[in-house]
């Protein structure tokens, strides 16, 4: 665990996604390292979907609504249609150019063809894309783990295959019940958090991601996509300002990272490298057609109708970042004795290891490249809320971004509503109580005390004078 929590520092800086070193130290105490033997292909994969919830719920709650909404029906279109176009481009190149069967294809097909929620959200929030193409990948990412988990579990059945619309009805069946049991937890969970006083702040993330998991078990059990479930309540519950909402995405956030360590290094353990040199020339056939073929396909035939600019749609096409969530995918053929399910589960093991290693510190240079978001203004205004309850106000932390237009306004031009105030200001390490003079800078972090009732209209101006500077008021309509 150390030594995974040393390299995060490492896999920033260098651009990697985390999972290749996690991978790695799975290997490294595997059977061919300091020899640990674990071949449970069944224990991995109920760890690997424990971990995909966990990741899910925490992406969830970390994704703006606002963001994504613009985005909504281009990522449903590209995760469902645009996955099938993929399924079936890469199985073709499997098939005609790797030897597979077709049965086997499909299977390889499906498995790879999920981007993978961690690796984008590790990777894309370090690169500074447009927000519309940041909540595009996210919210892709975060929907097209449902359809392509149906297919693996029908490709991977021993009996024939169902017709074809059969499945396309299965899936949208799933992903309907998927998509109202989330819905139903996300906004009955918010208002319940909302109106219990819980007696301490501790209960409030356990409360939310314990609603996350009951969101999957209810979509599981009725039959529909768990994983879709899981993300719309997690999108709700975190864009719905509940009461200490820093310390429970803070919480998401660790218990994400435990599960991403985990189930990586439980996958490296389950691999066997000395059974993997024959996979190394399909692996690569594969991930080739993928990465160079299916993806861009499934993009240029999804992304044209929404009038997506091509410079966007070639790095929406390399952006498509494999990560666990296919290595998972693959060890549902192993518990259910397909053939030749392991030889897939050797393929699908390089190609993450291999497109990963390419596509992932890549991608800055790609967008820098294609130009895409250059010259965009810098992050969002951070702001986070913690309530005063005995008191009945709010206390906002504000963090001013390189490119805020707050930078050079003074307090007194904020304008905030009566009942809000700047009463710290915290910059270059050092901490003072302003007066209305004050001149506020790039990097100033602010601490903004409300009552109740202005709290959102305080945090409404303050997001104004961000975008707009002291005149957002005047030149751009009231805040």
């Amino acid at each position: 665990m150390l030594v995974a929590v040393v390299a995060v520092r490492f896999a920033t800086r260098s651009g990697l996604p985390s999972l290749l070193i996690y991978l790695g130290i799975g290997v490294a105490l595997g059977q061919n390292g300091l020899g640990i033997t674990f071949n449970d292909a069944s224990l991995t994969q109920v760890l690997g979907y424990a971990a995909l919830v966990v990741i899910l719920a925490e992406g969830g709650l970390k994704t703006s609504y606002k963001a994504i909404k613009p985005v909504i029906p281009a990522a449903v279109v590209l995760a469902t249609f645009g996955v099938a176009v993929s399924v079936f481009v890469t199985a073709a190149g499997a098939h005609w150019l790797a030897g597979f069967d077709w049965r086997t294809s499909l299977l390889l097909g499906a498995i790879v063809s999920s981007t993978d929620a961690a690796a984008v959200f590790s990777v894309l929030r370090t690169v500074p894309l447009p927000p519309r193409l940041t909540g595009l990948l996210e919210a892709e990412s975060g929907f097209n783990d449902a359809p392509v988990v149906i297919l693996v579990v029908a490709f991977a059945t021993t009996g024939p295959l169902d017709s074809w619309y059969v499945l396309v009805g299965t899936i949208l069946a799933e992903l309907a019940i998927g998509l109202a049991v989330g819905y139903a937890v996300g906004r009955l969970g918010a208002y319940a958090v909302k109106r219990v006083a819980l007696p301490s702040s501790g209960l409030y993330p356990i409360a939310v991601m314990a609603l996350a998991v009951l969101a999957y078990a209810g979509g599981a059990l009725l039959h529909g996509s768990g994983f879709l479930a899981v993300y719309i309540a997690s999108v709700i519950l975190g864009n719905a300002k509940l009461p200490h909402g820093p310390a429970v995405r803070g919480f998401a956030d660790g218990l994400a990272w435990i599960g991403q360590i985990g189930m990586f290094v439980v996958l490296g353990l389950l691999c066997n490298p000395d059974t993997m040199g024959s996979s190394i020339v399909p692996a690569l056939v594969v991930g080739a057609v993928l990465v160079f073929i299916a993806r861009p396909a499934s993009v240029l035939l999804t992304m044209t109708p929404f009038r997506l600019p091509w410079r966007e749609q070639g790095l929406l096409s390399w952006a498509g970042l494999r990560g666990a969530v296919p290595i998972v995918l693959a060890t549902i053929p192993l518990v259910a004795d397909v053939p030749q399910a392991e030889e897939g589960f050797n393929v699908v093991f390089i190609l993450v290891v291999v497109f990963t290693l390419l596509q992932g510190p890549t991608l800055p240079l790609l967008a820098k490249w294609l130009r895409v978001g250059e010259g965009s203004i810098g992050q969002d205004l951070g702001i986070e809320s913690a309530p005063l309850e005995r008191l009945h106000g709010q206390l906002l932390s504000v963090s001013l971004a390189a490119g805020s237009k707050m930078s050079g306004v003074e307090v007194s031009e904020l304008r905030l509503p009566a009942g809000a105030a700047v009463t710290l200001v915290v910059r270059d390490g050092s901490s003072f109580v302003p007066d209305k003079a004050t001149v506020l800078r790039a990097g100033d972090e602010l601490l903004v005390v409300t009552t109740e009732e202005v709290s959102e209209a305080a945090e409404r101006r303050l997001r104004a004078v961000d975008k707009g500077g002291k005149l957002a008021g005047w030149l751009y309509g009231r805040p």
